[in-house]
């Protein structure tokens, strides 16, 4: 096997793999590009020119952000997906489900997850981050390591422009013995996988014979080395990674053209013009073509200013769509005649151009009354959020969760490195991760506070009723309607019991039937009423 640049995790032992019985390779959402394998120099006839359009699909989606109503919306969503609070972390581990990892590897994983951050810069760049991993659909990092002392962990995340780096899987051909159809075939196994980096990019002009730059041309890195991250979203041949943008680009061509089609029209149909008919009698043609020039010279006066030099001129020899027609006419009765062509009677209808931004916003899942100017931003009941919110809000969820996968692959290389876990370890510790991005204080607690409330008035109405306890048990209560599971129940149980023995939240009582004051303070014994010889009754 050829030297790789970067680094690879290994076993000190080798470990036998599973004979398990597959005909299909594992089939990812990375979009990397099947070679056959052979080394660094294997080749690939890409017919589909899945390796050029990559390239100029992530142009192409940043050239979208530069239009303003997909920049609106994609500020709308990163805004909603990232928010910077000045109280908590922008987002933070939640290890709650990893009851049963000590509390020292706890603690280390949440140090090396701040670490993370840290080297991202997150806290201060994560919007940019996180909206150029949803604009392009891909994120690439390269880890830095000092590979004289591994186990200080990554030394540096340095950003990979996705034009220039590809992921490619080598894939082997497995020889099966007594197949069910009879006789003896092969099928496909994954082999090796790396990355390729080449610095002038893989989205250049097919070569010849209509193939494109060959994916292997390149330096070849080794696949720990490089974080990637993806949408998840695949074309129809799942082979090339699209972003979420991939949909609106035929909506925002569709509002290009015509909003410049409006602008044409209106440009051409907004003036009056005038049409002159001029009576050639009998002229020769290039007579009555003299005669037509001549009397538009005669009245024609075209001054303009030119606002960037300051100067008036006279343009006069030029006719443009915007002024007034001459037609001859040969031999007619009614001789020279001069009408009036109409200007445009709709100039101000605009409902094609709404309908096409609204289809842009829906293609991009963004509420459509956030693109309108007139509409307020409510913070009334939680009750009183549209359908359309609910569903954008899902829709922020889902890609936070696929924007995770980030944060995943970074923690496990840091943690291995660092020897904290070891892969095994860490393979099964991974699904039970759960990350907690910050939220919009305000609009969250009205949320909560509304749906407690909820919950305490179905609780009371059914204590009242003697529900509860005679049809309903209290475990049943807390279960369906306080939402509390058996473990929460437990700790919950535990907490009240520790709150009843603290004499800070349940002060004692004291001789005369009263209760300690908040704090646990006793105040002293009442002095009692001296006589007028100064001794006591």
């Amino acid at each position: 096997m050829a030297e790789f640049l970067g680094f690879e995790f290994r076993r000190k032992a080798p470990v036998v793999a599973q004979d398990l019985d597959e005909f299909i390779p594992k089939q990812n959402d990375d979009g990397a590009v099947v070679v056959a394998a052979g080394g660094s120099y294997g080749t690939v006839v890409d017919l589909e020119g899945s390796a050029k359009n990559e390239g100029e699909l992530v142009t192409k989606y940043r050239e979208m952000v530069m239009h303003p109503e997909v920049d609106a919306a994609v500020d709308d969503i990163v805004n909603e997906s990232i928010i910077t609070d000045d109280k908590d972390a922008v987002v933070s581990i939640s290890l709650d489900k990893l009851s049963d990892l000590p509390d020292p590897v706890k603690q280390a994983i949440n140090q090396e997850f701040k670490s993370i951050l840290t080297l991202l810069d997150f806290e201060h760049q994560g919007y940019d981050v996180f909206k150029r991993w949803y604009v392009d659909g891909r994120l690439y990092y390269h880890a830095i390591i000092d590979k004289k002392n591994p186990k200080e962990g990554i030394q540096e995340l340095r950003y990979v422009d996705p034009r220039k780096i590809k992921k490619v899987k080598e894939q082997k051909r497995k020889k099966v013995t007594n197949s069910p159809i009879g006789g003896d075939s092969t099928v496909p196994v994954t082999g090796q996988e790396y990355y390729i980096y080449n610095d002038k990019g893989f989205g250049g002009r097919p070569s010849v014979a209509g193939l494109s730059t060959p994916v292997t041309t390149g330096m070849k890195i080794a696949k720990d080395s490089i974080i990637y991250c993806t949408s998840g979203l695949l074309d129809k041949s799942n082979s090339l990674v699209i972003s979420n943008l991939h949909k609106a680009i035929k909506p925002l061509n569709q509002l290009r053209a015509l909003e410049d089609a409006t602008v044409i029209y209106r440009i051409s149909r907004a003036p009056e013009r005038k049409i002159f008919y001029i009576d050639v009698g009998n002229l020769p043609k290039m007579k009555a073509e003299q005669y037509l020039r001549d009397m538009m010279t005669r009245y024609k006066n075209k001054v303009v200013y030119d606002a960037g030099t300051g100067e008036v001129r006279d343009d006069r020899k030029f006719m443009t769509m915007l002024e007034d027609y001459w037609l001859p006419r040969r031999e007619g009765n009614r001789g020279t005649q001069i009408e009036t062509l109409p200007g445009g009677q709709n100039l101000g209808e605009m409902t094609d151009v709404e309908y096409f931004q609204k289809g842009l916003y829906r293609s991009l899942n963004v509420p459509i009354a956030r693109s309108q100017s007139d509409q307020s931003f409510g913070l009334g009941r939680a009750t009183e959020i549209s359908r359309d919110e609910v569903k954008f809000g899902k829709f922020v969820n889902r890609l936070r969760s696929r924007f995770n996968h980030l944060f995943i692959k970074a923690l496990e290389k840091q943690l291995v490195l660092k020897q904290i876990l070891t892969q095994e370890d860490w393979k099964e510790i991974a699904p039970l991760l759960k990350f907690n991005y910050a939220k919009d204080n305000y609009f969250s607690e009205l949320k909560e506070n509304e749906i407690l409330n909820d919950k305490l008035t179905a609780y009371q109405n059914m204590l009242n009723v003697n529900v509860i306890g005679k049809y309903y048990s209290h475990k049943w209560a807390r279960s369906h309607i306080f939402g509390q599971d058996d473990e929460m129940m437990e700790r919950m149980n535990t907490e009240i019991q520790e709150e009843m023995n603290d004499p800070i939240l349940n002060p004692p009582m004291l001789p005369d039937g009263t209760q300690v004051p908040h704090g646990g303070i006793v105040p002293p014994p009442a002095q009692e009423q001296q006589g007028g010889d100064g001794q006591q009754n």
